[in-house]
């Protein structure tokens, strides 16, 4: 059985809609991506303490992951907002969520109280344990978006349509 694309015509208002949702989406977390990258610039040596509190990768490989995650994620965003290799973007997007949502529950069940670091800080964070849920149902939601975004294809106001034209 084949399922029509959301943009496909035989639907054109489900169609117009969805590619509305998925502007939608795509800047919400582009933007998202974006803010959480640039808090980060400033001061690579708080991401890599943030990386390194998870207790997840060697050493090494926690330095090296803290210091290039802020660039990764602001290209990811710029991507998104621009609506260019929209959806490579969007499912790199959805791969880092699933990786943070991994991250922020494995610490929770070690019991390891920690600042997510999302947006810059990290380390210990005496009040973790209450917003783990919070921090968990918001990449949910942006892993979701992302999923959005990749399954629309084609979203209004994207460099897509210009650079590759359907």
């Amino acid at each position: 059985m084949v399922f029509p694309h959301p943009t496909a015509s035989a639907a054109p208002y489900g169609g117009r809609m969805s590619r509305w949702l998925g502007l939608l989406a795509r800047l919400v977390v582009g933007g998202t991506w974006i803010w959480a990258g640039w808090l980060k610039l400033p001061d690579p040596e708080a991401s890599v303490t943030a990386v390194r509190a998870y207790q997840l990768l060697p050493p090494a490989a926690a330095d090296a992951v803290g210091r290039g995650l802020p660039a990764v994620e602001i290209a990811v965003g710029v991507l998104l907002v621009l609506g260019l290799f929209t959806r490579v973007a969007a499912a790199a997007s959805a791969l880092l969520l699933a990786a943070f949502i991994v991250g922020i529950a494995s610490v929770w069940v070690r019991g390891i109280p920690i600042s997510c670091g999302c947006f810059g800080d990290g380390g210990y964070d005496p009040d973790a344990f209450s917003q783990y849920p919070w921090e968990i149902a918001r990449d949910a939601g942006l892993l979701a978006a992302s999923g959005l975004v990749w399954w629309v294809r084609r979203t209004r106001l994207a460099l897509d349509g210009l650079v590759f034209p359907a």
